[in-house]
């Protein structure tokens, strides 16, 4: 199915869409996920809910903005942020620091060979050395703009042009994939 297609019938609600959608996109935005949260059961719970709030939310979707992947990833990850950040999840980790959820073994969650297999790990390769070092952080690692610049000592604005620039690259090269 076409992105086209697949974004018109989300609209139109679907259900062979949402299927299809689930069929070919749920492992690999269960991955944007299991980055940030190791623990399988509340990693689930977390997808269930974003992926619900991508079949709800699809108007508010705009093509002019990026790719349907890109979006439906963005959405997934910032809820998994949020709930890493919320009080229910705070309070039942006390005993495990927040590298436990952010830097999750990729091995256990399979996400090295599902970005690989959507090819974004072959376009990093055209950004030099700082530029893939900020979109790993914040694509992959679930960083925010803020926790790179405090973390890694660097200016805030100094992050946000690497990601700009970054982008930048990224957007020239979206024919490869």
């Amino acid at each position: 199915m076409e992105e086209e297609q697949l974004i018109s019938g989300l609209r139109a609600q679907s259900r062979k869409t949402v299927e299809y959608l689930y069929e070919k996109y749920s492992r690999a935005l269960f991955a944007v996920v299991s980055r940030i949260i190791s623990d399988k059961d509340i990693a689930e719970e977390v997808f269930h809910d974003a992926f619900i709030k991508i079949t709800r939310k699809i108007d508010s979707y705009d093509e002019s903005k990026g790719r349907l992947y890109t979006w439906m990833a963005n959405i997934c990850r910032n809820s998994a942020i949020d709930k890493t950040r919320s009080k229910e999840f705070s309070k039942s980790s006390k005993t495990n620091t927040i590298d436990d959820y952010v830097y999750g073994l990729e091995s256990e969650s399979g996400t090295s060979e599902l970005v690989d297999g959507i090819g974004v790990k072959e376009l990093l390769v055209d950004l030099n050395e700082e530029q893939r070092f900020v979109i790993e952080c914040i694509y992959f690692k679930g960083y925010t703009h803020s926790e790179i610049s405090e973390e890694f000592d660097l200016p805030l604005g100094t992050v946000k042009s690497r990601i700009r620039a970054a982008i930048n690259v990224l957007k020239k090269n979206l024919d490869r994939i």
